[in-house]
């Protein structure tokens, strides 16, 4: 497929990148096409993503211009071929390792004089040196020789120059001088030590990047598509919305869908971080990549493709990656002069040595070790890698984050704002007490989940799924809904007839007392039928909007992490006030719109308050926006989680405080990559340029700086989120 001729959101992978200042050079590139909006680019991924309508076949000339090669990610297969050539680098970066430990070894062993000197012994060394320097150094010296035909010097630059100095001085003095002082030990172990720092710190940046191809890998490849009565196996990219799919037990659903025959225990666990199976049945969506465990299913398809949740899922986590924190914004100023400032100091450290005395020899060791011991490397991975960990953990959990910004923000939070309404609550009632004025409890609600049995107001609904689990419901005749008001028919040879008490009054019913507890139950925020059976009026039906299990757990989580809980909502006070008794919420403000819940956030934040706000709806949507963090429940509309910094894939807040805990040791694991990659440089550099350290001490600890980096990023994909909200 050829590439289009702009696009509004582009992804490059781009070869070639070693440091922060080769992302600053890309960076820059692509931000002088015109078209380009926004350019980023992540080291740790090595990609690049660009938004505007700048011309796909311009950003790569500009790319290739700064010195460096790109592709372009638009489909799986562009994907695959990425992932190809990768695994063909790290491959022949390992055939590289080898060949140079391979001759590396035995030169370090003669250079320290570990054997008795024989005839020649010099030329042996030029002869085990000389294809590790050229060619196991070969993309150090590409890579250098492509940034000095541009002007700029990169983490390559450092590496070639100084193998090739401790190399091309041992080969000149090995031609011209009788006893000559020879560093070929030092020029191949500078580049087998940093070729195989360079492999393990792309092996952990792999690892740190497994979310996001573990979930382009959960997808179904095809589907079975009913038609005309057969079953059609097709890739699954030929679904089209409202067709019928066959789902057997032990395979993936492929797209999402509501299911229209059958009944399965569905395993949404990757998707929604939630290891239990669920229920679903006919009338239940589905999530495409869902695992049916035990049922056969016909699925209409209600999203297919780019619709699908995994793939807005997928892209969030994409774009989460991309994106940069605002730590990284130091580093981003310090690479910009890194690497010249570098060449600068070896350069002083070598004229210093020498007007102080030295021998040419020593000064060359030590400016040698000043170039190699630098690393901008590990100041370029500090945040993206942990950025990439931090994000893959959530999605794991089913917590998908926007971006670096959003990271940064989640972690300082003082204060979190719930709607009540599908955030804390269920989000439909149900029913929670039965008062019998004259017989008893059980044929109250049989006959009154009877009539409801039609009816399509929630409350009803209630009503008939309490009635329905106690036993088989009676037939009913003359069915008829009365809007506004409730529902009347004939169900076991009984007229019934179940609504407010105005319905009943309005048709001569004596209510005996129940509108007074119709009265008390709204004051303590439950919604009431009355029921009426022939004439007289026999009971009342409770029932309310009641917490998710998990809410409480939810807030007494994040009153141990420190954080304030205030409930928004447009529902009564009486009610919201129940709700928040339940759950233990500090603070309530009820019977507001939209416009004044952003409102309300707005005080907040007037008051010194960091606020995060949590909502699933069109309404909460203008909190959302206002909030420092809006976090939106993926059970939820699409304005919501377009609005927001932070999804959670599944309606639980529990996740919330999960969320916040993992920014927070994200944003630690970034201070640490950074304090570490600065100290590093600002310890070791001057050591080197004392002769404290060896060049080839010097190479090893370059090497490890990196990995070290990547490695403490990676310790957030094994962290344990579960303790912020168990206990």
């Amino acid at each position: 497929m050829s590439p289009p001729a702009a696009a509004d959101d582009v992804t490059l992978v781009i070869e070639g990148m070693t440091c922060a200042s080769c992302v600053r050079r890309v960076e820059r590139s692509l931000s002088r096409v015109e078209g380009t909006h926004e350019a980023a680019v992540n080291l740790a991924t090595g990609r690049a993503a660009v938004r505007g309508s700048a011309p796909v076949a311009s950003l790569v000339r500009a790319i290739e211009h700064a010195g460096y090669h790109a592709r372009i990610i638009e489909d799986e297969a562009s994907e695959t071929q990425a992932r190809r050539a990768a695994d063909h680098a790290a491959r022949r970066r390992i055939v590289d390792i080898v060949l140079g430990a391979a001759l590396t070894i035995p030169l370090l062993v003669l250079s320290m004089g570990f054997m008795d000197r024989f005839p020649g012994e010099n030329v042996a060394l030029l002869i085990l040196a000389a294809p590790v320097w050229l060619y196991v150094g070969r993309e150090f010296h590409r890579g250098a020789l492509s940034a000095a035909r541009h002007g700029v010097a990169t983490m390559d630059t450092l590496v070639s120059l100084g193998s090739s100095v401790a190399f091309i001085a041992s080969a000149w003095g090995l031609a011209l001088q009788a006893r000559p002082v020879l560093y070929f030990d030092t020029a191949a172990a500078i580049v087998t030590l940093i070729a195989l720092g360079k492999y393990l710190e792309a092996v952990a940046r792999d690892r740190a990047g497994t979310a996001i191809r573990s979930l382009a890998r959960l997808g179904a490849r095809s589907a079975r598509v009913l038609s005309g009565g057969d079953e059609v196996e097709v890739p699954v990219a030929y679904v089209r919305v409202g067709d019928l799919v066959r789902v057997r037990p032990g395979e993936r659903v492929p797209v999402d869908g509501e299911i229209d025959q059958g009944r399965a225990q569905i395993d949404e666990s990757m998707l929604t971080g939630e290891s239990a199976p669920v229920e679903r049945g006919p009338g239940d969506e589905v999530i495409g990549a869902s695992l049916n465990l035990d049922g056969l299913l016909t699925v209409r398809a209600t999203r297919v493709g780019t619709d699908t949740a995994l793939a807005r899922i997928t892209r969030l986590v994409e774009r989460a990656q991309m994106a940069k924190a605002p730590a990284q914004r130091l580093a981003d100023r310090i690479s910009q002069v890194f690497v010249p400032a570098v060449l600068l100091l070896a350069a002083t450290t070598f004229a210093g040595w020498l007007l102080t005395g030295h021998g040419s020899g020593d000064a060359m060791s030590a400016a040698v070790a000043v170039l190699v011991v630098a690393c901008p490397c590990a100041l370029g991975l500090a945040t993206p890698a942990a950025i990439m960990a931090g994000t893959g953990r959530g999605a794991q959990n089913g917590i998908l984050i926007k971006n670096g910004e959003s990271l940064e923000r989640l972690r300082r939070v003082t204060v979190v704002v719930l709607d009540k309404t599908g955030t804390i609550t269920a989000g439909r009632p149900t029913v929670t007490s039965i008062f019998a004025a004259s017989g008893d409890e059980a044929r109250i609600l049989r006959l009154a989940g009877a009539v409801e049995a039609g009816s399509e107001h929630p409350l009803g609904r209630a009503v008939f799924a309490r009635a329905a689990t106690e036993g088989p419901l009676p037939p009913v005749q003359d069915f008829k809904a009365i809007p506004g008001g409730g529902v009347s028919g004939s169900a076991g040879g009984h007229r019934v007839l179940v609504g407010s008490p105005r319905l009943l009054a309005a048709h001569g019913t004596v209510l005996d007392g129940l509108a007074g507890r119709a009265a008390e139950a709204a004051a303590a925020g439950s919604s009431t039928v009355l029921v009426a059976i022939d004439g007289q009026a026999v009971g009342l039906i409770a029932a309310s909007d009641l917490p998710k299990e998990t809410s409480a757990e939810a807030v007494r989580a994040l009153h141990r992490m420190g954080i304030e809980v205030t409930m928004l909502t447009g529902d009564v006070w009486s009610a919201a006030e129940s709700v928040a008794r339940d759950v233990g919420i500090d603070r309530v403000v009820a019977e507001i719109g939209p416009e004044e819940k952003a409102l309300e956030v707005r005080r907040l934040q007037e008051a010194g308050q960091i606020v995060a706000v949590a909502g699933d709806g069109i309404n909460d949507a203008p909190a959302l926006a206002q909030a420092d963090a809006g976090i939106a429940m993926g059970t939820g509309t699409e304005v919501a989680m377009e609005t927001a910094d932070v999804t959670l894939v599944e309606g639980d807040i529990r996740r919330l405080a999960m969320a916040i805990r993992l920014a927070r040791a994200t944003a630690r694991v970034i201070r640490q990559n950074l304090f570490w990659a600065l100290f590093y440089n600002v310890i070791l550099i001057p050591l080197a340029a004392f002769g404290v350290v060896s060049p080839i001490l010097a190479a090893g600890a370059m090497a490890f700086s990196s990995v070290s980096v990547v490695g403490n990023a990676l310790r957030l994909r094994r962290m344990s989120l579960l303790p912020s909200y168990e206990g």
